[in-house]
């Protein structure tokens, strides 16, 4: 059989077979790998002036690939951040294909080796308590979508849940009794269950009353029933955030977005002296070393380091001078 004729084949086999029988990858993978092949294969097409059934895969070589990089970066004005990602879809089917087709290994080898580009990491944004008041605050709760959106931010801002497991919520997940908790399925298909407050229990409770009584219907619905989108949860955000800037001068200087509610609960756990490494599994991350983003975001902390140790006391010593025009160039780069 050709090698053209392989290609679609080869790339139907990663998506059915690598994805979703042997990694059984989430939709939200499966369908940021796809969008990253249907942007390539339109970049490719206009390249070589193909249709990507006819493609082949040693046409996909680095050259095009690191092409199709720059053109994510120039012309549809992508960051660093969404490259990498494309970047990383490539680079798991050409692993694929460097055991499907050892033919092409010198084209798969080249592609494998483009690196992922190094980009500014700023410090995280988050809410202070004054700024998460005024934002509790701001919902309406003499309507049935006030209240629900009162127990929507309540849950996240205590939770840190991320936005795709809020909207994921259903009535069953919410155990209220002794021990109250609530379960979600977390990235990379892991459960895991965080406590909750008196408080959120509280207003968890009330809003339960006007919800529908089937274990299964969705925790936070929308008007017509269904399940809130990640669209809807930030549109609402977005139009209470408005309203409490009117009543909390700093938040009209910051960004709020169901990210933020997130590092904002990450933030007050570790005001709180709450380890890091028990915030990562509250928050569900992969590694702890993620959750050191909090650590160098908090100013406090570092302040109460630097009211530990003493002033420095040591002599000045004599500068280093280099006696050697090699050393004095190295030096000076």
């Amino acid at each position: 059989m050709s090698v053209v004729a392989n290609f679609p084949r080869l790339l139907e086999g990663f998506f059915t077979e690598r994805l979703v029988r042997q990694r059984r990858a989430s939709p939200h993978t499966i369908a940021a790998y796809r969008d990253t092949f249907r942007v390539l294969f339109g970049f490719a097409q206009q390249q070589l002036g193909k249709p990507p059934s006819a493609l082949e895969l040693k046409e996909l070589d680095a050259p095009l690939i690191g092409a199709f990089l720059d053109h994510l970066e120039k012309c549809r004005g992508n960051g660093a951040r969404t490259r990498n990602a494309r970047l990383a879809a490539i680079h798991s089917f050409f692993r694929y294909a460097a055991l499907q087709e050892p033919g092409h290994g010198a084209v798969v080898q080249r592609v494998l080796a483009i690196p992922s580009k190094r980009y500014e990491r700023k410090l995280v944004g988050f809410l202070t308590r004054v700024e998460i008041d005024a934002l509790l605050a701001a919902p309406d709760r003499s309507s049935w979508a006030g209240r629900r959106d009162y127990a929507l931010l309540l849950l996240a801002v205590q939770t840190g849940l991320r936005v795709s497991e809020l909207v994921g919520l259903r009535r069953q997940d919410i155990v209220l009794g002794v021990g109250a908790h609530i379960r979600c399925d977390g990235k990379g298909r892991k459960e895991r269950c965080t406590p909750l407050r008196k408080e959120t229990v509280t207003v968890m409770r009330v809003w339960l009353r006007e919800s529908p009584e089937d274990p299964a219907a969705p925790l936070f619905p929308s008007s017509r029933g269904r399940p809130l989108s990640r669209d809807g949860v930030e549109y609402l955000l977005a139009k209470h955030a408005t309203a409490a800037r009117k009543t909390c001068a700093s938040l009209r200087k910051k960004r709020v977005s169901p990210h933020v509610l997130r590092h904002s609960t990450a933030m007050d756990l570790l005001a709180h002296g709450v380890d890091h490494s028990v915030i990562a599994l509250w928050l569900g991350h992969e590694s702890t070393e993620t959750t050191h983003i909090y650590l160098a975001a908090d100013l406090a902390l570092k302040q109460k380091a630097l009211a530990k140790s003493g002033p420095l006391k040591a002599r000045a010593g004599v500068r280093f001078r280099p006696d050697d025009r090699l050393l004095a160039f190295l030096k000076g780069l």
